[in-house]
């Protein structure tokens, strides 16, 4: 089997474009197709236990809905759980997984807004290990 292919997947609208093109390369290539959810927690209070078991409940019952549409796809696929923020979480993945490239969602944020506040795909595109493949979001009224 070919290398993987990552894809950044929190059950938005960008992830399931992102999948979808994913799949649409996964196919020919023959490769399999790893979800990444990332999930950070900052330690603030005595919650933060709490919160970290929601988010890995929420995300691995994310990452199943994304692997199950997948495989019904006829794509080979699994979801990891990884522990960071966005961008820093895929970037390990891909390094770990030897990922031929990551694909993400974009919802087609301004450069600024995007340098400025740290944006997913802004932040990849410049430290992932791999290409990047940013997948626009259409717009609703398009």
């Amino acid at each position: 089997m070919s290398a993987p292919i990552v894809v950044g997947y929190d059950g938005t609208d960008g992830a399931h474009a992102a999948l979808a093109e994913a799949l649409d390369l996964a196919g020919p290539l023959g490769a399999e197709v790893v979800l990444g959810f990332s999930r950070h927690v900052t330690p603030a209070g005595g919650e933060v236990a709490d919160l970290a078991a929601a988010q890995q409940e929420r995300g691995r019952s994310i990452l199943d809905e994304g692997v199950e549409r997948a495989r019904a796809a006829g794509v080979a696929a699994r979801g990891e759980l990884v522990a960071g923020r966005a961008a820093d979480g895929l970037a390990a993945l891909a390094r770990a997984e030897g990922a031929r490239m990551i694909v993400i969602g974009s919802n087609g944020e301004r450069p600024l807004r995007g340098v400025v506040l740290g944006s997913t795909p802004y932040r990849l595109v410049h430290q992932a290990p791999v290409p990047v493949l940013v997948v626009r979001v259409a717009d609703a009224g398009a």
